[in-house]
């Protein structure tokens, strides 16, 4: 068939055509650029006092640490004001008030050593510490610190008291839980996680297998002087007896079981006492809250909770007053649930840990169960607010925010999230992700217009003759 022979009209329309391109890529970048400006300009950051925002008021104290890029650790006053912040530590975990004295915190901290030295021949390493604070003076002090020679999964996220010597602690270097007498500086207990779980499951061996993210020592009731720990990478929460090691019986949650929970953090115990056996945990990776009770030797699901914004919560506490005070990592906040589920006390931050309400004992004690409370279940699509997206019912940004959700694995989802700016939420991802598919069609476009002009073509590598 003869070629078309070619009109002195096409270089114009082939120019009007690319201009009209141009211009609609002109538009999807602006349009890409202004979602990103109005976000970054209501940034939440608590990087420095200045700019840590008020609380509403409360009436205890509240501690919240952080343990993202701007590692900080904030006493908020009953009026809400900001009684202490500390940001001089790389990261800060776990926080609880010492005995007695419940203005008086004990923490974790990490701190990253960049350069190369006496105790660090390869940076970068770590320094993990366990520091007491007096929240009234700011003075600071040491109780017991160890160098590791890595990073990444190189920190003790919790330590837990058993009694003015000691502390038990998670150790996400060595995946282990050890007992140490902070005055003798000797371990005198040791339970290592490759005695019971084969290193072929959880997280890649040996850059961060187990990440033994909790441990809580049970002072009362049926479990009485075992320890609890939180095995992150294997989806589950175990109890460990001194004399016996692993208790099998008592585990919650299996290998990849991501039904029950999915790479979580912060257990918490509750007794008989207080409508117990009961263990109220971040379910992180699933997006909620929950709670498990022990009945005829088995955990059963008893509560959970969760809203549309939560993303990615570390941390979850049962108060005296019924209510459960709730870290919910990427969604920037830490926020206080009542009984029936409906949000009550509420403050910004940037990637909080974890958060204490202090005059309530370590990991608020006086908590009760679920079951004993009688609490009302909550879940994301409970709490719809039913916005459509316009009267046409039509929302394009949430259904990219959707597809992308759906798209990635929810634990690459929520890894993108914590390497990004913290302003940088679902909508924002979407209005990049945009821009960078724009501009690279966009550059493609320009590439083959520029060769197509100077005469050079494109014939695909696997073609038909005619009559073949």
């Amino acid at each position: 068939m003869p070629d078309r022979p070619r009109s002195s009209l096409d270089p114009v329309r082939s120019l009007l055509s690319r201009n009209r391109l141009r211009v609609a890529f002109v538009v999807v970048l602006v349009l890409s650029a202004a979602v990103v400006a109005t976000a970054s300009s209501d940034e939440i950051s608590t990087a420095s006092r200045a700019a840590v925002p008020d609380a509403p008021p409360t009436e205890n104290h509240t501690v919240v640490t952080e343990s993202g890029r701007a590692g900080t650790i904030t006493a908020y006053a009953p009026d809400g004001e900001v009684l202490y912040y500390n940001n001089t530590r790389t990261k800060y975990f776990d926080a609880d008030p010492v005995a007695g004295d419940p203005l008086t915190v004990e923490y974790t901290a990490t701190d990253t050593i960049h350069t190369e030295g006496p105790t660090c021949s390869e940076p970068p390493c770590a320094r993990n510490v366990i520091e007491q604070v007096d929240l009234e003076t700011g003075e600071v002090e040491v109780l017991y610190e160890r160098y590791d020679y890595k990073e990444t999964a190189g920190e003790w996220h919790d330590a837990d008291r058993i009694n003015e010597t000691h502390v038990v602690v998670a150790d996400i270097v060595a995946d282990q839980v050890f007992v140490v007498n902070t005055e003798t500086e000797v371990v005198e207990w040791l339970w290592d996680a490759q005695s019971e779980f084969p290193v072929e499951e959880g997280g890649p061996y040996p850059e961060d297998w187990a990440h033994i993210n909790d441990v809580e020592y049970i002072e009362e009731g049926e479990m009485s002087g075992t320890i609890m720990a939180s095995l992150r990478n294997q989806d589950q929460v175990v109890f460990l007896d001194r004399e016996e090691g692993l208790l099998e019986d008592w585990t919650l949650g299996s290998e990849d079981d991501y039904d029950t929970q999915y790479e979580q953090h912060n257990p918490d115990y509750i007794p008989e006492s207080r409508g117990g056996p009961a263990v109220v945990v971040a379910d992180s990776e699933n997006g909620r809250v929950q709670e498990f009770q022990r009945e005829d030797g088995e955990w059963t699901r008893s509560w959970e909770w969760s809203d549309d914004r939560m993303q990615w919560p570390r941390d979850a506490d049962r108060l005296p007053n019924g209510n459960t005070l709730i870290t919910d990592t990427h969604g920037n906040r830490v926020i206080e649930v009542n009984e029936s589920g409906a949000i009550v006390w509420q403050v910004e931050s940037t990637l909080p840990y974890e958060a204490e309400r202090l005059e309530t004992g370590a990991e608020s004690e006086g908590g009760r169960s679920a079951q004993a409370l009688d609490l009302e279940s909550r879940t994301a699509a409970e709490s719809d607010d039913g916005d459509d997206g316009g009267s046409l019912g039509v929302d394009p940004v949430g259904f990219l925010e959707n597809l992308i959700e759906t798209l990635l694995p929810h634990r690459i989802y929520n890894a993108l999230f914590f390497v990004a700016p913290v302003w940088m939420g679902a909508t924002e991802f979407v209005a990049v992700g945009v821009a960078l598919l724009t501009g690279l069609v966009w550059v493609g476009l320009e590439c083959r217009w520029r060769l197509r002009d100077a005469g050079v073509g494109f014939r695909l590598p696997v073609y038909r003759r005619g009559g073949d």
